[in-house]
């Protein structure tokens, strides 16, 4: 078939490449953010998508909006029978929705109903579930709500961040995506409606969702570190300044308890902080304006006070 990739960011890759190596099917083009500033000099560079389109010669296509006169004209002019889309991070009208003979096809990182938007991994991970997976579905108005072609299983590890969990789904759910591709092109996969339960929701991460409450049970505490690694990145305060975390363990023993929420406590080996249950041990911390560090040089170098909190 002749495809027309929609994607931005590193994990859409393994799926590009994987349409791109097939002998049965043909990128004609990729549409993709348009470029950006990035970087600590923040220079306007390619997305990921759109340089790997521009290694293999292949047309990219930057609309503002998917709706923008010029970009639905090219696209019909390129008469792509399918649309296969991964993280293009885009709302796509239904002129453009209308144009490909097969329509768009998106591999959401999900099990359909479930988390359905745009950090489907993220809350995965923060509420704690055994298995997640992937889903290719035809695209409908409606956020994630078309029918499904196929589906990959995943076990979400007891350590797993979000980073981790979602580039172990990006490889797998391209494998997916590209048989989705070949049962469209057969005329052997047909797209089955979604139940009506069991829905569920997973909005965009925001930085302030990312604020850890030392409040809250250590296991929410841990699940929401994770699942926030490494975007938008876990954070606190200390001192009334902004510190970055990195993934905490939860603590069992008598030495994890006795801890006021947020309270901290620095030991020869390991730095703890006080949960509404036990303790959790610092990973790495990054103060503000300061590099990444083990947390017990942090606390050394902070020189923490008895009763100090994180919070």
């Amino acid at each position: 078939m002749r495809l027309v990739f929609a994607g931005t960011p590193e994990v859409a890759l393994p799926a590009l490449r994987a349409l791109i190596d097939s002998p049965r099917h043909e990128v004609v083009a990729v549409v993709t953010r348009p470029d950006a500033p990035a970087g600590r000099g923040k220079k306007v560079r390619r997305s990921p998508v759109g340089a790997l389109a521009d290694e293999h010669g292949i047309e990219v296509l930057t609309p503002a909006k998917a709706g923008d006169p010029d970009f639905l004209a090219r696209l019909t002019e390129l008469e792509p029978d399918c649309c296969p889309v991964v993280a293009y991070g885009a709302l796509l009208p239904q002129r453009s929705l209308d144009i490909p003979k097969h329509g768009w096809v998106n591999l959401h990182f999900s099990l359909l109903p479930a988390w359905r938007g745009a950090a489907p991994v993220q809350a995965a991970v923060r509420h704690g579930d055994e298995i997640t997976g992937a889903s290719t579905f035809r695209i409908v108005r409606e956020l994630d709500a078309g029918p499904v072609f196929g589906v990959v299983t995943e076990k979400v590890r007891e350590r797993d961040t979000a980073g981790e969990l979602l580039e172990r789904l990006s490889v797998s759910g391209a494998e997916l995506l590209l048989s989705t591709m070949d049962g469209i092109e057969d005329g052997t996969l047909v797209a089955v409606d979604q139940p009506a339960e069991g829905v569920s929701l997973a909005p965009k991460v925001t930085v302030d969702d990312a604020r850890v409450d030392f409040t809250a049970p250590a296991v929410a505490v841990d699940r929401l570190v994770r699942g926030v690694t490494p975007e938008p990145g876990a954070w606190t305060l200390f001192r009334g300044e902004r510190l970055k975390l990195a993934p905490v363990l939860p603590v069992s023993g008598e030495d994890a308890t006795g801890l006021a929420p947020g309270e901290l406590r620095v030991e020869k080996r390991r730095v703890l902080v006080g949960t509404a249950t036990t303790a959790v041990q610092l990973g790495e911390v990054q103060a503000q304006g300061k590099k990444r560090m083990a947390a017990t040089d942090w606390a050394r170098g902070s020189r923490i006070e008895a009763g100090e909190r994180l919070g």
